[in-house]
């Protein structure tokens, strides 16, 4: 267990300080905004997709680490997959990070990471935060996101 829990502390750090797809994406055809009032985490998810793929996706925006690595890690993991790939692997990801007794789901890869957070649920708020938002903005939801 030691191990996981290094591999987690290492991947979320590594997001925090170095995150990837982070900054605008001009003319992106869908966005959704999400704040996390718990924690204050703010962030906004710009989508572009043709024919119905995710040919690009960034985030911006303010949080902590957990939130902040889980937008990455997110964006690295959405790229290039269908809408429907994309709200099946946000299914994953709630599952992994809600749900005690969910089997391991190797296909997650590093986001697999994220399981420890279902031990602490306000800490869940910050991991599933840029994934709500992702959902809003590729069902083009105008509403902001909020974990509350």
């Amino acid at each position: 267990m030691s191990d996981l829990r290094d591999l987690y502390q290492e991947v979320i750090l590594d997001h925090n300080r170095n995150p990837r797809n982070f900054g605008p994406l001009e003319d992106a055809g869908l966005r959704a905004d999400g704040h996390n009032p718990l924690c204050g985490d703010k962030l906004s998810i710009a989508v572009n997709v043709v024919d119905g793929v995710v040919t690009d996706l960034r985030f911006e925006g303010s949080g902590c680490a957990i939130s902040k690595a889980s937008a990455s890690l997110m964006t690295e993991s959405i790229k290039g997959r269908t809408l429907d790939e994309a709200r099946k692997l946000f299914d994953r990801f709630h599952q992994l990070v809600t749900d005690r007794s969910a089997p391991p789901d190797e296909e997650l890869g590093k986001l697999a990471v994220f399981a420890g957070v279902r031990d602490y649920p306000a800490r869940v708020k910050c991991a599933i935060l840029a994934w709500h938002t992702l959902r809003a903005a590729v069902d083009d939801n105008q509403d902001v996101v909020s974990t509350e």
